[in-house]
């Protein structure tokens, strides 16, 4: 059966260049997903914040993807801790702009599309399957803050939808723990783009260099990771020429044609070692498989990840990943096996980490083939499809059902 897929990414525009602010995981997850169904035949529109004044109201991807963009008043960048308060009004323009009622089944993702799909369940009757990207309580448990209104929130969506999928094992039993009676939840792993495909394994330059890519905030543990680059610099425990590349980062914080940060807290934290980290802002996904493909190691140091696309996509690339041992890392990156763990926010672990792969080459290059066989496994797109393919059919089914009184 060929469907017609609403899905509603209110902060995450799929077409939108990776590494910015509000521009990662989500924003590729919601694109390749879309991509790989729309290669099953089937039609999606994804709905999302006119974040960027330049791009058109509406724009094809693929070959029956759209993105369709909605203001709610507020055309242009709004944070994501602002979107909130135009969600009423998004709402409203999203229902004159598009008739929900002509879709087979609709998808959110993350807890401010996941109001949105309330409402349109509540008003259109339509199934509807939620994915959390991150959640507010596995915030709270790393970093101490607690958000009610999202918690809240959080536990209404969960509770209501007709599905959920998480992404890991560790996201679904945090979810368990969370709500007292979940929806129906569904384990499907992320996909990677098949420009990570390992095909030849590249040989460690004479310039070593461990990479990362991300958002440039604390949550993403850049700062965690420019102290342990720091320690190893310092003490004369890394090569002379190894160097910390960063991919990702808004205009407004590196500057990628001299490769220096522009931001006052990234200047500062590069103090002193500047000469051997290098800002390369945000890249294509191609670019950054090449990047990860010759790095020693590719570092995701978050203190917190649903999931953990970075990692999943290094993996593909043949690179052995040092991830925080902290959720989805947990499942994506496998100890000792396809990369290592460390303690979250530790810098000394890190640091020890990252010398042991440095001074470690050849077992460095084992995980590397281990990750590469891993994620052709586990992280593939059509298998993802095929698999959320059919929940969307059976979540359509059982929505049929209700309605004809059985």
């Amino acid at each position: 059966m060929r469907k017609k897929l609403l899905f509603i990414s209110d902060h995450g525009d799929p077409l939108a260049a990776l590494g910015g602010e509000q521009a990662g995981g989500q924003n590729n997850y919601v694109k390749q997903l879309a991509l790989a169904l729309d290669q099953k035949g089937h039609q999606v529109d994804v709905i999302t914040h006119w974040a960027d004044v330049s791009k058109p109201q509406a724009e094809s991807f693929g070959n029956r993807c759209r993105v369709i963009r909605i203001s709610g008043g507020k055309k242009g960048y709004v944070p994501k801790s602002d979107l909130y308060d135009i969600l009423p009004a998004f709402y409203a323009e999203m229902c004159e702009t598009i008739d929900p009622s002509s879709y087979d089944a609709m998808h959110t993702h993350y807890w401010l599309s996941g109001l949105l799909g309330l409402n349109i369940a509540k008003d259109f009757g339509l199934p509807w399957i939620h994915t959390s990207h991150s959640l507010g309580i596995a915030k709270a448990q790393a970093t101490g803050q607690r958000e009610q209104e999202r918690l809240q929130a959080e536990r209404v969506i969960l509770e209501h939808a007709d599905k959920i999928v998480a992404t890991t094992k560790t996201e679904r039993n945090l979810i368990q723990g969370f709500v007292t009676d979940p929806a129906p939840i569904h384990v499907i792993p992320i996909g990677v783009d098949k420009s990570f495909e390992s095909k030849t394994l590249t040989t460690q330059s004479d310039s070593p260099y461990f990479a990362f890519a991300g958002r440039l905030e604390s949550t993403k543990g850049i700062f965690t990771l420019i102290r342990a680059f720091r320690l190893l610099k310092e003490k004369n425990e890394l090569p002379t020429s190894t160097k910390l590349v960063i991919a990702g980062g808004d205009t407004n914080q590196v500057d990628p044609q001299t490769k220096t940060p522009i931001c006052p807290k990234l200047k500062k934290a590069v103090n002193g070692v500047e000469d051997h980290i290098l800002f390369i802002g945000a890249r294509t996904q191609s670019q950054l498989a090449r990047l990860f493909n010759g790095a020693t190691a590719v570092v995701v140091p978050s203190t917190y990840e649903s999931f953990g696309m970075v990692a999943a996509e290094a993996q593909a690339s043949g690179c052995p990943v040092i991830a925080s041992a902290v959720g989805g890392l947990k499942d994506v990156v496998q100890h000792r096996e396809t990369g290592l763990h460390v303690e979250g926010e530790n810098t000394l672990q890190l640091a020890r980490a990252m010398k042991f792969l440095a001074a470690n080459q050849e077992f460095a290059r084992l995980l590397g083939r281990k990750a590469a066989s891993f994620a052709r496994r586990e992280f593939n797109w059509p298998t993802v499809a095929k698999k959320m393919d059919n929940i969307y059919e059976v979540v359509i089914r059982e929505t049929e059902k209700i309605y004809a009184g059985d």
